[in-house]
């Protein structure tokens, strides 16, 4: 009985490793005044978000390294076709299986340099700007080019 209470104490002890799922905060965007101007409003809308509730995404379909090793998904082994997504300093990257974590190796300055396209997209939230891309659990185990 005692030995299995040592084991018992020496198990809670052992750290554990688990999957958490970080979130960003998502504060909505200001809205438009209402009854105002449709020029103003095509203006605002135009404009793309900032300031600290901004949330930024960005697709990255090659593989992706940290300090030479490979992310792979912990959930379907994927080794590619990644969201970034960014707020404020943090950076998350997302799976197509749904699968999400904080990577604290990703800076905001390296997020920045991913941002290529001159063209950006502006979703009403980052939930829809998931389903649109493909990375809501729809196209979970496939890569799409």
């Amino acid at each position: 009985m005692d030995e299995e209470s040592d084991l018992e104490r020496e198990m809670t002890r052992m750290p554990r490793t688990t999957d958490r799922r970080v979130e960003p905060d998502c504060a909505p965007l200001p809205a438009c005044p209402a009854n105002s101007d449709p020029l103003l409003q095509l203006q605002y809308e135009a404009q793309p978000p900032s300031g600290p509730g901004a949330v930024r995404c960005a697709g990255y379909p090659r593989e992706l390294a940290m300090r030479g090793i490979p992310v792979v998904c912990t959930a379907c082994r994927a080794r590619r076709d990644w969201l970034l997504i960014n707020q404020s300093r943090h950076v998350w990257v997302r799976c197509r299986c749904s699968n999400q974590w904080l990577e604290p190796e990703i800076t905001r300055a390296d997020f920045d340099a991913m941002l290529t396209g001159p063209h950006l997209t502006s979703y009403p939230s980052l939930e829809q700007a998931m389903v649109a891309l493909g990375f809501d659990g729809a196209f979970s185990g496939s890569y799409l080019e």
